[in-house]
């Protein structure tokens, strides 16, 4: 029994819808393929003389060519205000000032859409040019994921850092570093000083001197008494000479460190006499 047409379609229905499922996965894979996101860089912040020219660079990258499509636009957020202004529009080469007037006349193309360039000049900047500048870039079929943004100081000539942020921040932990090791030097050359290290390893050859003993000593009475006692009879005196007596020990000098040391109890009495 033959089935009705009815059924045969449904049957074939899922072979179909997977082939539409892949049809239309190929296609957006040519497509996220053929589009990518633009990127765009800008500085942080900068810093500019009051009354000066300032730049405010902007570059971008993007996969595809820059063409006629390809076009750049700057908006202000004044300092202290949540609202943005559009005041410059580039495309096709012309420039589209508009008519805010704190940039009236004060503002120039300084870019280059052939080397991804889309900045643009500040004649005599003021105070009032304080704030955050934002830069958008299209360049279809390419998209752009996040605008750039700048934050811009206008400050006095007098007070603009001469050297940038990084080289003064190297400079002062430099001098830091430098005076904290010369007073660590300082300090530990005063301490020896005041504190010397004593080092004494106890009696040396030299400190072993045993003491000395006193040499007695005979007075003139103890000669004649002895003079008095020989016999007269069976010897013949003869004169004595002068009698040489024996100096009286001398008292001996000491090195001050010897009387410091363990061993100046032996050096008492070795040092008392000669």
């Amino acid at each position: 029994m033959a089935a009705p047409a009815g059924a045969g379609a449904l049957i074939a229905s899922p072979g179909r819808r997977r082939c539409l499922w892949s049809v239309l996965a190929a296609a957006l894979g040519l497509l996220t393929y053929a589009v990518s996101a633009l990127e765009v860089y800008t500085p942080k912040e900068i810093f500019v003389p009051n009354g000066t020219q300032g730049k405010l660079p902007c570059k971008f990258k993007s996969t595809n060519s820059t063409g006629t499509l390809t076009s750049v636009s700057w908006s202000f957020q004044p300092e202290g205000s949540d609202t943005t202004v559009s005041f410059f529009h580039y495309s096709q080469g012309q420039v589209y000032a508009g008519n805010y007037p704190p940039f009236k006349d004060r503002i120039s193309w300084a870019g280059d859409l052939d080397k991804r360039d889309a900045s643009i000049n500040i004649a005599n900047t003021q105070f009032m040019h304080n704030g955050t500048y934002i830069c958008d870039v299209k360049n279809p079929p390419d998209i752009v994921a996040q605008p750039g943004h700048i934050r811009l100081y206008v400050v006095e000539k007098e007070i603009l850092p001469a050297f940038p942020v990084w080289v003064v921040v190297g400079i002062v932990t430099a001098v830091v570093l430098g005076l904290t090791l010369l007073i660590t030097v300082i300090l530990a050359v005063l301490y020896r000083r005041r504190n010397p290290k004593q080092d004494y390893n106890g009696c040396n050859t030299s400190e072993n001197v045993s003491p000395v003993k006193q040499v007695s000593q005979k007075s003139p009475s103890d000669t004649e008494g002895l003079v008095k006692s020989l016999p007269s009879g069976s010897h013949q005196l003869r004169p004595l000479g002068p009698m040489h007596l024996e100096e009286p020990p001398q008292r001996k000098s000491c090195s001050p460190q010897l009387w410091n040391s363990p061993c100046s109890l032996q050096l008492e009495e070795a040092c008392s006499w000669q």
